[in-house]
């Protein structure tokens, strides 16, 4: 049950008349943020384990640290967790899944027959929630990945299981939009690289375009489905060389009109990833934006409200971005509490949209647009102050989700009630 807190309706009248001074909308900020939708990790909730069964190792440059009690175990378990985080939080949000999280019965299905037969009850479950699901082909964790290449090994017996694998992901990515009449996003990303510096940079590259193009040779209504493809700069096995850089995988998403995924943890920690959302955009048909935080590059921590998450809720509100971006959240922390980590990071994401909803932007762009920056920076740290909190409390009300850490109390009582009874 919630409970607002007093007055709250009060606080809620005058945050609105303050905001009114300055010519903001309030209730035209909470349609707007009504309308935004987090596609939550599935992979958050069991430690990237899935549900394979094949004893393969994480692998790929991944790693998850600790070993806090009562992860998913199964898929129901996994859906139940999921239920209570949307418990939680206020709005309508997605939920993304890989293929090694598909339901086989308890027999041995490789990477390249997975197929949407493995994913029907996930659907079933999303459409009785109204929520939308979103994919990922799983290159990783496989006999045929501990090479440290896939899309791009020079064998073609080994390239083709990888490309069958991406093709049959596109056909259950496909599968989920049609079946719950919202379009998916499959999101590929592949682990391959060089430890060490390589003498051939362009063989690994020519071979991903093959690749590639082989594994998107089947079209599909945008009404139902979309293709993303993921940088990275370098990861654990692969520190002197990415195959699927950002320069590359820039140039073949607007080549071949895809999405790009640009994921906050993927770049140099000096980098803006709020920068980079203006330069891409001209020249994509979308964005596929996974938000991380990392503490030392990509370390995956839950999603905090910090400056630079904040920094690209401004961007996307401010160059109307939010219906070409699809929001995810992609951190995977096993030093703590799974269900408050999710909540967590959905928590702070509808915070930064909304606070940048509130945002007097035409009345900076006018200061912009006339010279004067000092009145620009005067009113940017002016804002700051306004009272974008008791708006939050007030959007969360209306949800029927607590707007303060009583949330926390909930995820404690489901700790002790469901999580602790998992050995």
């Amino acid at each position: 049950m919630v409970r607002p807190g007093k007055n709250l309706g009060k606080a809620f009248a005058l945050a609105k008349a303050r905001y009114a001074e300055s010519g903001i909308d309030v209730e035209a900020a909470i349609s707007i943020l009504e309308t935004v939708s987090i596609s939550i990790q599935c992979w958050q909730g069991d430690d990237v384990r899935g549900f394979e069964n094949t004893g393969a190792s994480l692998g790929g440059g991944l790693a998850v640290l600790g070993s806090y009690p009562g992860r998913a175990r199964t898929p129901e378990e996994l859906r139940r967790d999921v239920e209570k985080v949307l418990s939680l939080v206020p709005g309508v949000h997605r939920f993304a899944l890989h293929a090694a999280y598909g339901e086989f019965g308890g027999r041995f299905v490789d990477r390249d027959a997975v197929s949407t037969e493995h994913f029907e009850n996930w659907v079933s479950w999303a459409r009785g929630l109204g929520i939308g699901l979103d994919f990922n082909p799983t290159f990783f964790a496989h006999r045929l990945s501990e090479s440290g290449f896939t899309l791009t090994h020079p064998d073609r017996a080994v390239r083709g299981f990888w490309i069958e694998h991406g093709r049959r992901c596109r056909e259950i990515g496909a599968f989920f939009g049609r079946g719950l009449g919202t379009a998916c996003v499959t999101n590929v990303w592949i682990p391959d690289g060089w430890k060490d510096t390589p003498v051939d940079r362009r063989g690994p590259r020519e071979r991903l375009v093959d690749s590639l193009d082989a594994v998107f040779k089947r079209r599909f209504s945008e009404s139902v489905h979309w293709d993303s493809v993921e940088p990275k700069l370098f990861g654990l096995g692969s520190e002197s060389y990415v195959a699927g850089s950002h320069d590359f995988y820039l140039g073949y998403a607007a080549k071949r009109r895809k999405m790009l995924c640009l994921d906050t943890g993927h770049y140099h920690p000096t980098e803006s990833l709020a920068d980079k959302l203006s330069a891409v955009m001209p020249w994509l048909p979308g964005v596929l934006l996974h938000v991380s935080r990392g503490i030392r590059w990509d370390s995956d921590h839950v999603v905090t409200l910090q400056d630079g998450l904040v920094d690209i809720a401004h961007e996307l509100v401010r160059h109307d971005y939010l219906g070409r971006v699809r929001l995810g959240l992609d951190y995977f922390d096993a030093s703590i509490n799974r269900i408050a980590a999710w909540v967590i990071g959905v928590r702070a994401v509808l915070k930064a949209i909304l606070a940048a909803l509130l945002e007097p932007t035409p009345e900076l762009r006018r200061l912009e647009g006339e010279g004067d920056l000092t009145g620009r920076l005067a009113l940017l740290e002016e804002i700051k102050h306004l009272p974008w909190g008791i708006v939050w409390e007030q959007y969360c009300e209306r949800h029927e989700v607590p707007s303060d850490l009583a949330w926390l109390q909930e995820v404690r009582r489901y700790e002790k009630d469901v999580l602790s009874g998992r050995a």
